[in-house]
């Protein structure tokens, strides 16, 4: 091309060679010649640091090392870093973002706890640092908010950011099977981890919720900052009430603005919900992905796809690892930090949530009346009820109006204990419907 000027090899060192590391290398090499064209100059990978050179036989080994601190301090231009974990994993990023090496991660516990340290030395010495691949597997979600978003006002995000977690619950909502019965069939199937408290209890969604709110509202936000809630105690019953209602139940990660008496605040949450089957999130089924993102501008938007996987991942670090290559080759750099709003972070108490209450009561006259009057005294408006006679009891359901997350809590403490409440079967939030 003329007055192209040919620049040298973008050398990549790659940490951890497991399921997306084996992919990141065979895409590296089956795409040689195509990512060469589209960086402006070849990509070579430089070395790959693991634990057990012996158990990688599918990559050349004279590209093995378990030295990865030396890798990292080597004559390289990108570090690719697929191992998790917070240790040593976060000292061997800031050296090699202090050295001026661009970083691409997937490491989405690392950045929900420690972005603000990775992104003060990537922004010290000009290096890039990208993380598509850490939310949403290769759903190109990180970049719209950092980037093609960024003329706009978002308020909120809400989405199905686990694969494990939405397997389970579909798997509960087409069969009626139970939680634990459900959760065995995904172990099975290799959709579960053998210890898969990460993803049923919503640590790892937490993460993604964190990194999602820093993004979309300008903040810095933290998991210890997210109100965390799993899927442990969704029961086959909630399943068919949310059914009976018209609604299904999903793990949701809700990153929303709050507004009280004109001071803004975010509200950032994961907890099992009940939202409309009409509700575009209701029909993401399986281990995919999908988050809803609206915004003052461009309204409302929906991200889908392969949210976990070797492949699918390796494909959103590639998007990645060409980006921080163009801006090798280019002289540029890509998106720095955006934490200029600092907006503090709503606790969960004051936090505006709607309910579906399910209670057994006594089926005789005034049993509403009662259970209307302890709503009313938390000042919670009620939005709907339903009632179920049986022999010698009955069933009564509730949906509340938008209200806090704490008179919601009191509400149903004070209505557990009538004399006429034989149980509250199950409480569950409500969202995607207006309030």
């Amino acid at each position: 091309m003329p007055g192209h000027k040919q620049h040298g090899p973008i050398r990549v060192a790659l940490l951890g060679c497991g399921t997306v590391g084996t992919e990141v290398v065979r895409l590296l090499t089956e795409q040689a010649d195509d990512l060469t064209a589209r960086v402006g100059a070849p990509i070579e990978l430089a070395g790959i640091a693991v634990r057990k050179p012996n158990k990688h036989r599918e990559v050349p080994a004279d590209l093995l090392t378990t030295d990865a601190e030396a890798l990292v301090a080597s004559d390289v231009d990108v570090v690719i870093e697929v191992i998790g974990g917070i240790e040593p994993t976060r000292t061997l990023l800031r050296k090699a973002l202090e050295g001026g090496k661009s970083v691409v991660t997937a490491n989405k516990a690392l950045l929900a706890e420690h972005s603000a340290e990775l992104f003060e030395a990537a922004d010290a010495s000009g290096a890039d640092l990208y993380f598509e691949a850490a939310v949403a597997g290769a759903i190109p979600l990180l970049r719209p908010l950092r980037e093609s978003l960024a003329g706009d006002r978002i308020t909120r995000v809400m989405g199905i950011v686990n694969g494990t977690t939405n397997f389970i619950l579909s798997g509960m909502t087409s069969t009626g099977s139970s939680y634990a019965e459900t959760l065995e069939e995904a172990t099975r199937l290799g959709y579960a981890e053998a210890d898969p408290t990460a993803d049923v209890d919503g640590y790892d969604a937490a993460s993604k919720a964190a990194i999602l709110a820093s993004l979309a509202f300008h903040s810095r936000v933290t998991a210890s900052d997210v109100h965390r809630e799993g899927i442990a105690s969704v029961s086959a019953a909630d399943i068919a009430a949310a059914k009976g209602l018209g609604r299904v139940v999903k793990l949701l990660a809700i990153c929303e603005r709050v507004e009280v008496d004109g001071t803004e605040s975010i509200a950032v949450r994961v907890h099992p919900a009940m939202i409309p089957v009409a509700h575009p999130l209701a029909s993401v089924n399986g281990a995919f992905n999908a988050v809803f993102v609206e915004a003052d501008a461009a309204g409302e938007m929906m991200f889908y796809g392969q949210g976990a996987g070797g492949a699918p991942t390796a494909s959103a670090v590639l998007g990645d690892l060409v980006a921080a290559a163009r801006n090798r080759v280019g002289g540029g750099h890509g998106p720095r930090e955006s934490a200029y709003a600092a907006l503090p972070v709503r606790p969960m108490g004051q936090t505006p949530t709607r309910y579906h209450i399910s209670l057994d009561v006594a089926d005789r006259p005034g049993v509403l009346s009662q259970v209307a009057a302890v709503f009313a005294e938390h000042d919670v408006s009620i939005a709907a009820v339903r009632q179920e006679g049986r022999v010698d009891d009955a069933g009564l359901v509730v949906v509340t109006h938008a209200a806090t997350d704490a008179a919601l809590r009191s509400t149903v403490d004070k209505i557990s204990g009538l004399p006429v409440v034989r149980e509250v079967v199950s409480v569950m939030r409500v969202e995607g419907e207006e309030t």
